[in-house]
């Protein structure tokens, strides 16, 4: 039997790949999605091979996330309950996707992950696998009786490592469990439980790693200007740029102006609330970017449609439904409304701020002489035909208003009959 196993090298999967090799007898393959973790990388062959994988796969899969995962969902706009940047969530698809290549080369039906019982990464790892591949088999071992009454919480973990002489980041001085990407960095567990515990306290700011607290950002705002074709950031200052230069680039200098910071109790599609701390620095920056080049290039009726589409386009990615029928269809739509989100916007950054400071475009709707408050020189809007147009608005509600009216009427007039049937004549 051979297992390949969704491997990062931090606590959970460190136990749960020895776990498996000795629960199933099984041999071990390990893989790493590289989708921007950076440092978290270093020296993680070796770990694998020595926790008791006898191969790894670790592939650099940033720039298909970046132009494949990231773009596509920016351009919806797509935000979680108006917070959530949906770093993780849009992540798990691409590893999913890998993992079934993976295990088509190397001849097994057998993958596991090491998402938890109660949390969306089970989720969608499997929605994702059964999408592209229904012959494959998930083992997911939190949801197996055995291995949670061998760990019962973190610090069974943590002891297991260091019997095993694994080493993990998670410790009781770091009581927190982390999700790195190109485009977020998570936090979650432990100590952020507690729905009131501060984590934007000074005490606290060693937790965070991508980003500035704001009031530790530099005094001097800083402007940018994005170059947009077709809602696709192509480029920084006029210098054009890949979808990964522009996420890694966009991410240090936010990260600098402590932008993107983000703490939110959500609805897990399990059924649970859960808390969450987020930091998308360059997400941020783009997400707010790309709807200041949308306000001057999408239709009015084709932006408030797809606008009424976000919550479900962004509950379908949170959900795990990214290969989805329904999903595709929508991002058809998507793609149609951004075919002239072209031209370039400059914002401004500054203490934990992102404010637009210009926007422009050869494909601008926004018509100066039409919208002036002075004369209108092109004499293309006449305000007198706004009477009769206000005049045609207002019909149904004149006309509800009236009803209104009259049932009012009715009811006082019948009350009254109804009082003088039941009044008592006078004795004399």
């Amino acid at each position: 039997m051979k297992i390949i196993v969704a491997y990062s090298g931090g606590l959970d999967t460190s136990v749960l790949l020895l776990w498996l090799k000795e629960t199933y007898q099984a041999e071990i393959v390990a893989f790493c999605a590289d989708v921007g973790q950076e440092e978290e990388l270093k020296g993680l062959r070796g770990k694998a091979l020595r926790t008791g994988a006898s191969k790894i796969y670790i592939d650099d899969l940033s720039e298909e996330f970046a132009k494949d995962f990231i773009y596509p969902m920016m351009k919806a706009g797509a935000i979680y309950e108006g917070e959530y940047f949906l770093g993780t969530s849009i992540a798990r698809p691409l590893i999913a996707k890998r993992m079934v290549e993976i295990a088509r080369k190397e001849r097994t039906r057998y993958l596991a992950h090491g998402a938890t019982g109660k949390g969306n990464d089970q989720v969608r790892f499997e929605l994702s696998a059964a999408s592209l591949a229904p012959d494959i088999q998930m083992i997911a071992p939190w949801r197996d009786a055995a291995f949670r009454e061998r760990f019962p919480g973190r610090q069974e973990m943590i002891d297991f490592c260091r019997d095993h002489k694994i080493p993990v980041q998670a410790s009781a001085s770091k009581p927190y469990s982390t999700d790195r990407n190109l485009l977020h960095i998570s936090y979650e567990a432990g100590i952020l439980e507690d729905p009131w515990f501060d984590a934007y306290s000074p005490k606290n700011k060693d937790m965070f790693l991508l980003s500035k607290a704001p009031e530790d950002a530099p005094d001097k705002a800083e402007y940018l200007m994005l170059d947009f074709e077709k809602g696709a950031c192509v480029g920084i200052g006029g210098k054009a740029m890949t979808p990964l230069q522009v996420m890694k680039r966009l991410n240090r200098t936010g990260g600098k102006h402590g932008v993107g910071r983000v703490d939110m109790v959500e609805n897990r599609f399990v059924g649970m609330k859960s808390r969450g701390v987020y930091e998308t620095p360059g997400g941020a920056i783009l997400h707010f970017a790309h709807r200041q080049m949308e306000s001057i290039t999408m239709d009015r009726e084709m932006m408030h449609l797809r606008d009424s589409l976000i919550p479900q386009y962004a509950t379908l990615v949170y959900n795990g439904f990214w290969f989805s029928p329904e999903r595709e269809a929508l991002q058809a739509l998507v793609e149609q409304s951004q075919q002239n989100v072209t031209g370039t916007v400059r914002i401004k950054l500054y203490k934990g701020n992102i404010m637009a400071a210009g926007r422009k475009s050869p494909c601008s709707l926004y018509n100066p002489d039409i919208a002036t408050m002075d004369a209108d020189p092109t004499q293309s809007y006449n305000q007198d035909d706004a009477t009769g147009f206000i005049q045609l608005n207002a019909l149904r509600l004149r006309v509800a208003a009236q009803v209104k009216a009259a049932g009012k009427t009715k009811n006082a007039s019948q009350s009254k009959t109804r009082k003088k049937r039941t009044t008592k004549p006078k004795k004399v």
